[in-house]
């Protein structure tokens, strides 16, 4: 009984450890964030959701990176006027686009989204939803968010298709798609479940006549030239 008793503990134990990553890991991944305070918030999600294979951080943790920056937004630069009206998002009342607009490291967008996260999480996250770009409440929702879309699924599929598909479950298209492989590139490595068995075709571009890829400044082992590649700012060719 007590041999039994020991080896449920000491699974449950390997279970909880599977889903921590380490502060040097993070910093890996997102060189640029400047909050390892984050870390606890992180882990606490990764438990919270049962993202506890490498398959499911690498692909969690590459979403987070390309939508918030590497952790150093928590809230949408634009002002959320280009949700106004937006039916699908629920923003069915004067201001809600503003309201409403992208928060949390996936950023929650949209009326219905708050409503849905603030009732699950039991917060009331109509009335306040700036709450969402505080990182307590902010990673809960990006959790809710990931778990309410079945994204886990997706990721244990570790294929290039599958992590498109959440994407676009994430963006709703294809926005920062190659960008966001690139992280997920970087976490399977970091995270030790990369078998180079995907291979991820940047955009390609030119800048001052040299041929180049479009990818984070961040990734780039050459020099980066601003405005030849399509998405966020530090998407640049890299030549």
């Amino acid at each position: 009984m007590f041999a039994l008793l020991l080896l449920t503990v000491v699974m449950l134990c390997a279970q909880q450890s599977s889903a921590i990553i380490t502060a040097e890991q993070l910093k890996a991944i997102m060189p640029k964030c400047k909050h390892p305070e984050y870390l606890n918030n992180i882990n606490d999600a990764l438990v919270e959701g049962s993202i506890n294979t490498c398959l499911r951080q690498s692909a969690f943790l590459a979403q987070l990176a390309h939508e918030s920056g590497q952790l150093v937004y928590m809230e949408e630069i634009a002002n959320g006027s280009d949700y106004e009206g937006r039916i699908k998002l629920g923003n069915t009342e004067p201001g809600d686009g503003m309201r409403f607009k992208g928060r949390g490291p996936i950023q929650l967008t949209g009326r219905a989204n708050y409503a849905a996260a603030g009732k699950a999480l039991g917060l009331d996250l109509v009335n306040n939803p700036e709450q969402v770009k505080t990182p307590y409440v902010g990673f809960r929702t990006s959790v809710w968010f990931w778990t309410n879309r079945q994204l886990n699924a997706l990721a244990d599929q570790g294929t290039l298709d599958s992590f498109r598909q959440i994407t676009k479950k994430v963006n709703g298209g294809t926005n920062g798609q190659a960008d966001r492989e690139q992280y997920w590139a970087k976490a399977k490595n970091v995270l030790g479940c990369d078998d180079g068995s995907v291979s991820i075709t940047l955009p390609t571009c030119t800048a001052n006549g040299v041929s180049g890829v479009c990818m984070s400044t961040t990734n780039c082992k050459g020099r980066s030239v601003a405005g030849h590649c399509a998405g966020p700012k530090d998407i640049q060719c890299c030549i």
